[in-house]
């Protein structure tokens, strides 16, 4: 089955619910062009459908357009969803030099994220809760909110932290009572994103700051994989950053941009490659990269051209 961006709505017909064919999520403009189209890597039993990814002509935000609406998006997530997993064992060890040098390493991820305010911290998206865990041993009041509700229950009865099932804005959770807000690859599977960053706002106290980390579009990956680049997960990623796009959306929510760099990850360059394969899209040395070694040395080289897939973003709210 083909979902076009063309096509005036989708098939009444279609299995999975309601659709949304949504004008722009930043400007809020339809002078959306079609970039590609590809399929859910991850049907199922199922037919896989393949979906349409769109650019504004207007802003240059990419997004995938028509989607499932925010009830149906739900059937698209398997009860194995790697994110909603608590791994078993959480072990930190603080990154080495060269893993900083190489782009590999997130410092706030890996727990360093300096103190602010109060230390209150909301992980939205907060999947399994290791990150939550990771900062609350290091004094922080963590609190978490995600739509999986097994998620949810694994972090409060697993690791008794305070976790809640929603999305933003959310009636528990009350404005300026955050000093930090993180989004660790949450934004792209909203509908809303703009929505969401103008929530966030909210909730922090004045300086309080948004860290948010995201694919990036533009990046040698996308251009060298397409369709079978591994953060593309269509339909699960609804907007499609690149630097520009995303500190557009950040200012446009209110927030003063202080850095947008990237990230490197050698197993997403390693997935892409086993995905092509997979898929029958693989181009020559490509299938290389599905080996460990040559994919660490190729996502290096990649980061020294500024082309890693990842990007990392803070935020500050003026004070």
């Amino acid at each position: 089955m083909m979902l076009r961006a063309t096509d005036p709505q989708p098939a009444p017909a279609s299995p999975v619910g309601a659709w949304d064919d949504s004008p722009c999520p930043l400007c809020g403009r339809r002078e959306e062009e079609l970039l590609l189209e590809a399929p859910d890597p991850t049907p199922g039993d199922g037919p896989a459908l393949r979906f349409a990814v769109v650019r504004c002509k207007s802003c240059s935000l990419t997004y995938t357009n028509p989607r499932p609406d925010e009830d149906a998006i739900g059937r698209f997530y398997p009860p194995d969803y790697r994110p909603h997993r608590r791994p078993r064992k959480m072990r930190y060890a603080a990154p080495s030099p060269v893993a900083r040098w190489s782009g590999r390493s997130v410092p706030e991820r890996d727990g360093g994220l300096p103190w602010v305010g109060q230390g209150r911290l909301l992980d939205f998206g907060c999947g399994g809760g290791s990150y939550m865990k990771r900062m609350a041993e290091q004094g922080w009041q963590v609190t978490g909110l995600d739509a999986a509700v097994g998620a949810v229950r694994e972090i409060q009865e697993g690791l008794g932290l305070r976790a809640l099932v929603g999305s933003l804005p959310h009636p528990e959770l009350t404005p300026g009572s955050f000093d930090v807000v993180t989004m660790w690859h949450s934004l792209e599977h909203v509908h809303r994103p703009l929505a969401i960053l103008r929530e966030a706002f909210k909730l922090l106290a004045p300086g309080g700051k948004l860290v948010a980390a995201c694919p990036n579009l533009d990046s040698w990956a996308f251009r060298a994989f397409g369709p079978s680049w591994f953060a593309l997960d269509l339909p699960r990623h609804l907007t499609h950053f690149t630097p520009p796009t995303l500190r557009t959306m950040l200012s446009a929510a209110g927030y003063r941009v202080e850095q947008v760099r990237l990230i490197r990850h050698s197993d997403w360059l390693r997935s892409s490659a086993k995905l092509a394969v997979a898929q029958g899209t693989a181009r020559g040395w490509l299938r290389a990269l599905t080996s460990k070694t040559l994919a660490k040395a190729a996502a290096s080289l990649i980061h020294l051209g500024n082309r890693s897939d990842c990007l990392l973003a803070v935020a500050e709210r003026p004070e």
